[in-house]
């Protein structure tokens, strides 16, 4: 039974709210940040960046502080008020290509995340999890939610589209085209039915934010042990989410690029390859794999189709017949040399509905030796990793919707 419940949200107000909203830290380079920030004095950067008023690179405790410092600030410039009831907030995204994601934000249990209530399927490493933790516990608030994910539900359906028919609370369109809207859902009958239907749900999954979901838990436990009053029903043992049906999620493979062939010829890397996979030359086609256990490999100006011969190869779980998984087992392990993949410099990752073009002008400047492309991992595969207690490799999934930091933020 997971037990997804509302919360006093702390949020931008309307005329503010498309000025204060920022994608996640690290997808901006340094020059847009500076940019953004110079320009907008709402922006969320300007919290999580708090050095930029002095012109200063600051980490640490130093930074989680002044962090905290800025959010203040916010608040005392009511730039953001809270919520006076606890409430759902239902969420949509029309991305540019018109795919609506609608969802509920809510707050999520760490118990769940330790009963396995809550499953994963991606590793988290432990030194994240702790730098998140004491970030958390110095800042005092999340503003980025987890995304999770459940399966198809009418009655929860049925109100989240009956709320959108009023005039959302917020509304605005990003640089990125994608338009979002925000109701606030405080009617007590309904809260109750959709508490009362999450807990007939057996199970949620991460569908993004494992690090975020672990920090949180480790700072429950923390929190916790220094409470002799602990009840369980404190702010800091549940963790904001965005709540999506499976049906909503949309997951987009993440593509190979490898800077060398570890001392091979073309021909003799070929020649290996030959062993595991059914090879045909493409040309100069822009060739996309077309199903399961098939790849594109782009090497030298030309395409290959890579299809795995399968009698030399056995699955005996999810995680063996995962493509991600294969690849590295037939190649970038044995072949290119490459036994981790999260930290080997030589390989590198990226997405993208146009992404060929890209693996193929990276190969032909010579940033890259050979690029793979791979078909998008479904749900029912990611489910079945997580239920299995699997996990994949580094980079399997990209995965949306991609929310915003900052328009709605959860305290504890």
């Amino acid at each position: 039974m997971a037990k997804i419940i509302p919360f006093k949200a702390v949020r931008p107000t309307r005329d503010k709210v498309s000025l204060v909203a920022a994608r996640s830290y690290q997808t901006y380079t340094q020059e847009e940040r500076e940019s953004r920030m110079g320009y907008n004095p709402f922006s969320f950067l300007h919290i999580i960046n708090p050095g930029y008023r002095y012109q200063k690179d600051i980490s640490g405790k130093d930074r989680y502080t002044l962090v905290r410092n800025r959010y203040s600030e916010f608040k005392e410039d009511a730039i953001f008020i809270q919520d006076k009831t606890p409430s759902y907030y239902v969420y949509k995204i029309v991305n540019r290509e018109g795919h609506a994601f609608s969802g509920i934000i809510a707050a999520a249990s760490s118990e769940d995340y330790e009963k396995d209530i809550i499953k994963k399927h991606e590793d988290t490493i432990e030194y994240r999890e702790n730098v998140f933790k004491d970030y958390l516990k110095t800042v005092g608030f999340n503003a980025e939610p987890v995304l999770l994910t459940y399966p198809n539900n009418t009655v929860i359906a049925n109100i989240i589209s009956d709320v959108q028919k009023d005039r959302a609370e917020f509304e605005f369109t990003t640089t990125y085209r994608d338009t979002h809207y925000l109701w606030k859902l405080d009617d007590l009958e309904l809260i109750n039915t959709i508490g009362n239907e999450f807990e007939k749900i057996g199970t949620l999954y991460i569908a993004d934010g494992h690090h975020r979901s672990a920090s949180s838990y480790l700072l429950s436990k923390d929190l916790q042990s220094e409470n002799d009053t602990h009840t369980g029903n404190e702010p800091y043992n549940f963790f904001m989410s965005y709540l999506i049906p499976e049906s909503d999620l949309r997951i987009h493979e993440f593509n190979r690029l490898v800077k060398d062939l570890n001392g091979l010829t073309k021909e003799a890397f070929l020649i290996q390859l030959d062993t595991m996979y059914r090879i045909e030359n493409r040309g100069n086609e822009l060739y996309k794999p077309s199903g399961k256990h098939h790849f594109s490999m782009y090497l030298d100006g030309e395409f290959y189709s890579l299809y795995l011969r399968k009698s030399n190869h056995k699955f005996s779980n999810a995680l063996e017949a995962l493509d991600t998984h294969i690849l590295y087992k037939t190649i970038l392990d044995p072949i290119l040399g490459i036994s981790d993949v999260r930290n080997d410099t030589r390989i590198d990752y990226s997405y993208g509905k146009n992404d060929l073009v890209a693996i193929k002008s990276k190969v032909d400047h010579g940033e890259f030796k050979v690029g793979f492309g791979l078909v998008p991992i479904t749900v029912e595969e990611m489910k079945a990793i997580a239920n299995a207690g699997l996990t994949m490799p580094p980079k399997s999934t990209f995965i949306e919707p991609k929310l915003r930091s900052g328009v709605t933020i959860y305290e504890f």
